[in-house]
C-alpha cells in the first residue's frame, strides 16, 4: 500500500514535470523573436525553465507524500507508514530537492551566463569570411564565464567557513534533520541556495506582486472603451499635423525651398510624424478588425462570447490574490510580534497566533482528497505565472533605465537569457514565501492530524470516540504525541535551516515579505486611479518596429538593385572585352 500511494504520487509528478517541458517550450517560443533565433539559447532557456517549474512542483509533492503517512481521521499514522517507509520517501524527496537546488544553481551561475557570451560573441561576417572560428569563440566565452566560476568558488568556501547559528529550540524538526547540516559541504550548499534567495528578493518584490496584482486586474478591465478613446485621439492628432502641414504649404506656395530653415525642420518633422500616424493607425485597425481568416474570427468570437467568463476569472483571481495578501501580512505581523528569537533564527515562529485563511481553507479542503493537493498546486502556479507576467510586463530594468524588454515574438536572446536568470532567483524567494508565509503550517504538516491523549493498549493514541482530541499537527508541535505521527515537509525544514543557520538571509528574507505588499498595494492603487496604456506602448512599440523593418527591407532591396546594377555592368564589360579580343 505504501508503495502503491507513494508511487502514484511520483507518477503525477512525473507527468507534471512532461507538460512543464511544453511550457516552458511554448513560453520560449511566444516571447522570442523569429528574425534572431539561436539554438543553444532555446534550449538552455527550455531547460531552465523546465528545472524551475519542476522545483516549483516539488512542494505540492512533498506535502502530499508526508500527509499521505498519516489519517486525518484517525490522528496517527497508517498501517503502512512504518518508521523505515517515512525515513524511505523523505530520503527520496532530500535527494530530488537537492539535485533540483544544485541544477538551479548550475544553470544559473554557471550555464546561462557561458551560453550568453557564446552568443555574445558571435560574429556574423568574421565567420563567414573565416576569421571566427568556434574554438576562438569558445574560448572568450570561457574567459568571460570565469568570473562567475569565481562567484561560486567564493559562495561555496564563505559557506564553508562562516560560522552558523546554534540558537536553542530554534526549530522542532531539528532532530528529524540535523543530517541536513553535518558536514561543511552541505553548509556550503545551504549557503549558497541562501544567497541565491536572498539575490532573488527585489525581482521576487517586484515582479511577482506586480504579476499578482495586474494579471487579475488586466481579465476584469474592459478595454474597448480606452482602445476607442486612444483610436479617436490619435485621428485628431493626424489631422492636425495635416492641417498644420497645409498652413505651411500655403505659406511657400508648394515649394519648401522658400521656408525659413526653421519652417522646414518643422515641416520635415511633421511628415516623419505622419508617417508613424498612419503606420500607427493602420496598425490599430488591423489588430481591432475583423480578419479574412477564419480561424482568427472564430477566436474573436469564442473571445466575446467567453467575456463574462474571463472577467468572472479575473474576480476570482483577484479575490485569491487578496486572500495571500492577507495570510502573507497576518503571519509577518504574527513573526514580528511573537518569535521569541527574533532576528537570531531569521524571525522563525513554532505556532500560529493568528488566523491564516490560505492555511485554514487547505486544511478544510482535505477532507476531500485530493481538493487539498490541486488547490496548492494553483497556488504555486498562479505566483510562478505571476512572476512571467510580472516580467513580461515591466521588462529588465536597471534602476529606472530599461535594458530590455520582454514582448511576444520580439524578444532578443540576451534578454531570455537574463528573464530566465530574473524567473529563477525570483522562484527559489517564492519557496521561502510559500513554505513561511503564505501557507507556513500547512506546507510544514500538511493535513496531517495526531490524536492529543495517551496511548492505547495497542501502542497508538484512539481518538475514535472523541473527536475533539484530535488537533492539528501545526497547533502543538512540542506534544509527545505529535512527535510520533507528525512528519514535517523536506521544503519547510530545509529552507528553516537556511533562515536559522544564516540568521542574516532570514531576516531579509522576511522583511521581503512587506516589500512585496507595498508593492502589490502600489500597483493596484495606480492601476485604479490611473487609465493603464498597454495598448497605446504596444501599438507604438510595434509601429517603431514596422518602421525599423521597413528600413531594412528598403535597405536590402536597394543593396540587391545596387549588386544587380553592378553585376549588369561587370557582364558588359566582359561582353566588350571579349569581343575586342575576337576583333
Amino acid at each position: 500500500m505504501a508503495s502503491l500511494q507513494t508511487s502514484l504520487i511520483w507518477v503525477i509528478y512525473t507527468i507534471a514535470v512532461a507538460v512543464a517541458v511544453l511550457v516552458a517550450w511554448f513560453l520560449v517560443h511566444i516571447y522570442q523573436t523569429p528574425r534572431d533565433r539561436s539554438r543553444a539559447v532555446t534550449l538552455t532557456c527550455i531547460f531552465t525553465i523546465t528545472s524551475l517549474l519542476a522545483t516549483v512542483l516539488l512542494l505540492p509533492v512533498d506535502v502530499a507524500l508526508v500527509s499521505s503517512a498519516t489519517s486525518s481521521n484517525l490522528g496517527q499514522r497508517k498501517g503502512w507508514a512504518t518508521q523505515n517507509d517515512v525515513d524511505n520517501f523523505l530520503l527520496s524527496l532530500t535527494v530530488v530537492y537537492y539535485l533540483l537546488y544544485s541544477l538551479d544553481a548550475i544553470l544559473c551561475l554557471l550555464v546561462i551566463p557561458f551560453v550568453y557570451f557564446w552568443y555574445e560573441e558571435y560574429d556574423e561576417v568574421a565567420t563567414e569570411a573565416g576569421e571566427q572560428s568556434s574554438g576562438q569563440r569558445l574560448w572568450a566565452a570561457l574567459k568571460y564565464t570565469m568570473s562567475f566560476v569565481a562567484i561560486v568558488a567564493v559562495l561555496l568556501l564563505v559557506g564553508c567557513l562562516v560560522p552558523m547559528s546554534n540558537v536553542e529550540n530554534a526549530t522542532e524538526s531539528e532532530p528529524l534533520t540535523a543530517s541536513m547540516v553535518k558536514n561543511r559541504g552541505e553548509r556550503a550548499f545551504l549557503f549558497t541556495i541562501g544567497a541565491l534567495m536572498t539575490i532573488g528578493v527585489p525581482f521576487y518584490a517586484l515582479y511577482t506582486s506586480t504579476g499578482l496584482a495586474l494579471l487579475p486586474l488586466q481579465a476584469i478591465k474592459v478595454s474597448s472603451a480606452s482602445k476607442d478613446t486612444w483610436k479617436a485621439a490619435m485621428t485628431v492628432q493626424l489631422e492636425s499635423n495635416r492641417e498644420r502641414q497645409r498652413q505651411l504649404d500655403r505659406r511657400c506656395g508648394g515649394n519648401s525651398g522658400l521656408l525659413s530653415s526653421k519652417d522646414r525642420r518643422e515641416l520635415d518633422t511633421l511628415v516623419r510624424e505622419e508617417r508613424t500616424l498612419i503606420r500607427r493607425q493602420r496598425l490599430a485597425d488591423e489588430a481591432h478588425a475583423e480578419h479574412r481568416d477564419w480561424v482568427v474570427k472564430l477566436w474573436l468570437k469564442a473571445e466575446a462570447t467567453c467575456r463574462p467568463l474571463r472577467v468572472l476569472g479575473g474576480v476570482g483571481l483577484f479575490l485569491i490574490a487578496f486572500l495571500i495578501l492577507i495570510s502573507m501580512f497576518v503571519t509577518s505581523i504574527d513573526k514580528a510580534s511573537n518569535s521569541l528569537c527574533k532576528h537570531r533564527c531569521g524571525y522563525l515562529l513554532k505556532h500560529m497566533h493568528t488566523f491564516n485563511p490560505v492555511d485554514w481553507i487547505l486544511v478544510q479542503s482535505a477532507r476531500i482528497f485530493p481538493v487539498d493537493y490541486i488547490m496548492f498546486t494553483v497556488l504555486t502556479l498562479l505566483l510562478f505565472f505571476s512572476s512571467v507576467f510580472g516580467i513580461a510586463t515591466i521588462g529588465i530594468r536597471l534602476l529606472w533605465v530599461n535594458v530590455y524588454q520582454i514582448r511576444r515574438g520580439h524578444t532578443s536572446p540576451q534578454a531570455l537569457l537574463l528573464t530566465t536568470v530574473i524567473l529563477m532567483l525570483t522562484i527559489l524567494t517564492l519557496n521561502y514565501s510559500l513554505s513561511m508565509n503564505v501557507a507556513s503550517q500547512y506546507t510544514l504538516f500538511g493535513s496531517q492530524t495526531f490524536c492529543d491523549r495517551p496511548p492505547s493498549p495497542e501502542g497508538h493514541p484512539d481518538c475514535s470516540d472523541n473527536t475533539q482530541l484530535m488537533k492539528r499537527c501545526s497547533d502543538i508541535a512540542d506534544n509527545a504525541a505529535a512527535k510520533q505521527s507528525c512528519t514535517p515537509s523536506v521544503a519547510s525544514t530545509f529552507v528553516n535551516h537556511v533562515t536559522t543557520k544564516f540568521p542574516f538571509f532570514g531576516v531579509i528574507l522576511f522583511w521581503s515579505q512587506f516589500m512585496f505588499i507595498g508593492f502589490y498595494l502600489l500597483v493596484v492603487v495606480t492601476f485604479i486611479i490611473r487609465s493603464p496604456r498597454q495598448d497605446e506602448r504596444s501599438l507604438n512599440e510595434e509601429a517603431e518596429e514596422a518602421e525599423e523593418a521597413e528600413e531594412e527591407n528598403l535597405l536590402a532591396s536597394t543593396g540587391r538593385r545596387g549588386n544587380a546594377g553592378l553585376d549588369d555592368i561587370i557582364r558588359r564589360m566582359d561582353r566588350q572585352n571579349d569581343s575586342r579580343s575576337v576583333g
